[in-house]
Order: structure tokens, then sequence, then C-alpha cells
């Protein structure tokens, strides 16, 4: 499948408003969907929902699984099986729902040491991530343990070649104390940072914050392969693109240099298409420029400001991104007309990252925008499957959110329904071999694994 001709075919189809019989339909070679026995999700026949993760089950090592599933990605653990670095949006004042149970004092203190903030020994950090052995053949997790621990809302990230994931912090919290409904919140550390999680480590990992990287609201990373540059993701309603060049590809910890997307020829162009003239057009390829970004670890919540000011573009609350080939596909989940979201590429120069890049510069189309006839709402966490359709999940809440499938002609079906709650869906990935696909039900948490006759690839 030609990656990039599949981008082509969304962006001619994308102003094309869905057939009423494609609206909350979707067949596409999958079949319609069936109501599920165990209320998780309905999938189309033939296919099986099996309970993967979670919240408040004990884990192997003796803690709690965190509520609020979010960002995640999948790894060969060795002998079939897949390893789960799965991200929990949680911040200090969720107590009840945190790994460490309400005695906070009774954790044992090797843990406690790799707790990025204590918050007093009173209310710790209580996002971070969770790592799961899962077994597709037995459908059986084998062991799960916490591998992050005492950082704040831990929303997406991104798998990162050399075998890590990259949870990203979207907070901006710092020391001090705070009151809500009278209880206080402690916390110790500033936060609003990316930390690196080794796929493979076997407990906690040292909570290093990659301050380089900013610090801001952080969604989503993408790393480009072929250079190590890392692309990120804010989630603020006038929010920046940026991408990360990093001094030793692989070692993010060495340092680096923050940029924001700015498009050539319109300094400071909003994308949002909010107004009555559209900001930008599907399939309308834009040339970009990338702009250093000063004090990138600030006291205030400003960076976004600053680098709009100084003629970065700003997004409609960029969400999730992925990897298509190349090229750097993302989500903005409030964009558009109609505020139903809107979906970007970017296309990376053939000289990437170096002063030769300017006189072959990247490009960033419009492949997408929803409207009240298309299927897909509200886009957020997304991945490529291995057949080359593009597979969203929406967060629609408090209105169920769907997985919902993009094909090359641009059409679209459903692949999942969550018909039970009206928790938004998150972290979709597919296994290493492509046979498993996993996605978090992200309220109150539960990762679930989908099996079944997926289609193959072209």
């Amino acid at each position: 499948m030609d990656r990039r001709r599949f981008l082509k075919c969304i962006a001619a189809a994308a102003a094309t408003p869905a057939l009423p019989s494609q609206a909350r339909a979707g067949t596409a070679g999958l079949g319609p969907l069936v109501p599920d026995p165990n209320r998780l999700l309905d999938a189309p026949r033939g296919f099986e929902v099996t309970v993967v993760s979670t919240a408040g089950d004990t884990m192997s090592d003796g803690l709690r699984v965190p509520a609020l599933h979010d960002g995640m990605a999948a790894f060969d653990a060795g002998g079939g099986r897949v390893l789960l670095v799965c991200n929990h949006e949680m911040d200090s004042s969720d107590t009840g729902r945190n790994a460490f149970g309400p005695n906070y004092e009774a954790v044992p203190e090797a843990i406690r040491e790799r707790v990025y903030d204590n918050g007093r020994g009173l209310t710790p950090g209580a996002g971070g991530t969770t790592t799961t052995i899962y077994d597709p053949v037995t459908r059986s997790t084998e062991r799960q343990h916490l591998s992050l621990a005492g950082t704040e809302v831990n929303c997406s990230g991104g798998p990162t070649p050399w075998g890590s994931w990259l949870s990203c912090e979207e907070s901006f919290e710092g020391p001090g104390v705070v009151y809500l409904t009278g209880s206080p919140i402690y916390r110790e550390r500033r936060h609003g940072y990316v930390f690196e999680v080794a796929a493979r480590s076997e407990g906690l990992v040292e909570p290093i914050p990659l301050k380089a990287m900013g610090r801001f609201e952080h969604e989503g990373t993408a790393t480009h392969e072929p250079t190590g540059i890392v692309y990120l993701t804010e989630d603020r309603h006038h929010s920046l693109f940026y991408r990360f060049l990093p001094d030793a590809p692989g070692e993010l910890i060495r340092g680096g240099r923050l940029q924001a997307l700015a498009i050539r020829g319109r300094p400071s162009q909003r994308t949002h298409n909010w107004s009555a003239r559209a900001d930008v057009f599907v399939d309308a390829p834009l040339e970009v420029d990338w702009m250093d970004l000063e004090d990138v670890d600030p006291v205030e919540n400003d960076l976004r400001l600053r680098g709009a000011m100084d003629g970065a573009a700003t997004f409609a609350r960029g969400e999730g991104v992925c990897n298509a080939d190349g090229d750097i596909v993302f989500t903005c989940t409030i964009g558009g007309a109609a505020r139903l979201g809107q979906v970007f590429r970017y296309t990376p120069s053939r000289f990437e990252g170096t002063h030769e890049e300017t006189r072959a510069p990247g490009t960033l189309t419009l492949i997408a925008e929803s409207t009240e006839d298309t299927l897909l709402r509200n886009a957020d966490n997304l991945t490529m499957a291995p057949w080359g359709d593009l597979i969203v999940c929406e967060d629609t809440t408090p209105a169920a959110s769907s997985l919902v499938g993009i094909r090359p002609d641009g059409s679209q079906y459903l692949l999942a329904d969550n018909a039970y709650s009206d928790s938004e869906l998150a972290g979709v990935c597919f296994a290493p071999d492509g046979k498993t696909l996993f996605v978090n039900i992200q309220e109150p948490g539960t990762t679930v694994a989908i099996t079944g006759p997926w289609p193959q690839p072209a």
C-alpha cells in the first residue's frame, strides 16, 4: 500500500459528506457491528474483545492499576507476547484511584524514591504509566507493573524507534498547595514535561523530565525514524505544532532544540477554519518553516503565546499524532467550521532538520475536516493499520465514542463502538505482528484487545 496515495485519496474525498447509509453503519469489508455480550465494545461479527487491564486490579508489584487509561503503544515482548506501555491521565487530586491506595506511607521506600512528585507524602502525583505483558494466544495478562510514577495528567505520547515510550504530561502545575472541595493538594515539582519510559523496564524508571522538549500542556509525539526528530502536539484551543531536534538522535536526555511550525508567507496563521472565511483548505499543501523557541522551560504557561506572536501557526487542540510511512499525521479535535475535528499531514523535507530544508521545505496539508454529515467526529488518538487504513479514536463525550476507520478511497466505517458508557476511546495501537488491536476505554479505565479476521495488507 502506497501510504501517500492513501492520504491523497482521503484528501480528495474529505469534503464529500458521508452517504446516509454510511452513517453509523459502516461495512467496508468488515461487516456491521454486533452487540458485545460482555458490554465492553461492539465489534464486527467474527471479532472478539478481551479485557487486558482494569483499573483497581492488583498488579504484579503489589500496587493497583491506576484509572483513566489513555495513550498507549505496543512493543514486541518476545515469544509471541506483546508489551503494552499505557498512560494514566490522572492528577494529584485523584487519590482514590491512584496506584498507591489510601495509605501512601505504607508504600515501600524503594518505590517512593522513584515517584517524581511525592506531594509531601500526602498527595503524590497520580499519573504515570503501567507496563503490561500480554499473551495474544492464551488471551491472558502475564504481568503488570507501574513503570512511571508521580507525574500528572499523562495523556498521550508516542513510541520511539529505539524501544521506549514518551509519556507526556498535559499539565502545567507547579510547586505549592491548592484546595479542591476543601481538601489540600500538595505538589513539590513542576509539571508539564515529557518523560521517557524504556518499554522493557521491569520496574519503575527514574522519572527524569526532558526539559529541553518544552514545558507546556503536551498531548502526543511521533518520532521520524530517519532523523530521530520528535514531533509534538499541544492540547490547547490555540496550540502549536512542535518538533524537537535532538543533539544526539535516540538520546533525548542529552538535549536539543525545540521549534514550532510556521506557514511560509503567512506569519501567525490560524488553521482552525472557525471564521466565515477558511484559514486553510483541504488538499492544499502549504510550505512551512521551523522557528526556534526560546525559554522552553517557562515559569508562565506562555510558550505557545510567544511562539504565535513570533509567527508560528496555531491549531485547534492538537491531539493524536502518528507516523504514516515517513509522513506525520495529527488530529485537531475541535478544528473545522463545525468544530468537529480536523486531520493534518506533515510531509518532512528530504533535508529535514538541516539548513538545506529551507530550499526544499516540508509541507502541511489539511487532509480531512469533519462536518455534521461525516461519520468521524472529534478525532483524537490514531494509528495506521497494517492494511493501510487510518484508525481513529473519537472523543465525543458525553455521547458514545467509536473507533472509525478511513479507507484509501476516503470512505469511513465503524470498527468498534463504545455503546455501554460515555467514555472516550484512546490509545489505539496494533501488536507488532498486526494481529491484535488494542484500545482503551478511558473511564474508569480498561484496556481491551480486539482479534478477528483483519484485512490483509495489500
